[in-house]
């Protein structure tokens, strides 16, 4: 298994963030390689969904299917899409409380039997981002409720 994580404490509350989270068409706000993200359903555990990136995003053009399989209110979620046959690629997001404010980790675990091979190829595109998206979000978080 190949994984990476980014801690940032910031003055927010855990609902805070977890309202930006909910809020799927505010993903892109925070995230600049976004388009859009659409689910079928409510933003809970089982409900399925798609991310549609942006043109020249490292991740790719073609829509993304994921599966959110935890999401737990102010507490985090997690999603996963697979290649088939590969690995699965894991996107966890934790919130806790902190003095003053909100530890928000936004995580990539890459498992699966090609893990050792492509982990190490596409884990550090698909991190190289996650500390700007999780800047941009505790500024959207700290703007939605003022």
């Amino acid at each position: 298994m190949w994984s990476h994580e980014h801690s940032v404490d910031a003055d927010v509350t855990p609902a805070q963030v977890w309202a930006c989270y909910a809020n799927t068409a505010l993903w892109p706000a925070f995230d600049p390689g976004l388009e859009r993200m659409t689910l079928a359903g409510p933003f809970a555990a089982g409900t399925r969904g798609r991310l549609v990136p942006r043109e020249g995003d490292p991740r790719g053009r073609a829509p993304v299917p994921f599966l959110l399989v935890r999401a737990q209110p102010e507490r985090g979620f997690t999603t996963e899409s697979e290649i088939p046959g590969a690995v699965t690629l894991r996107f966890v997001h934790r919130l806790a409380e902190v003095p003053g404010g909100t530890r928000i980790t936004h995580g990539v675990e890459i498992a699966g039997p090609a893990a050792d091979s492509l982990g190490p190829a596409i884990g550090p595109v698909l991190t190289a981002v996650i500390p700007g998206i999780v800047e941009t979000l505790v500024r959207v978080a700290a703007a939605q409720a003022a």
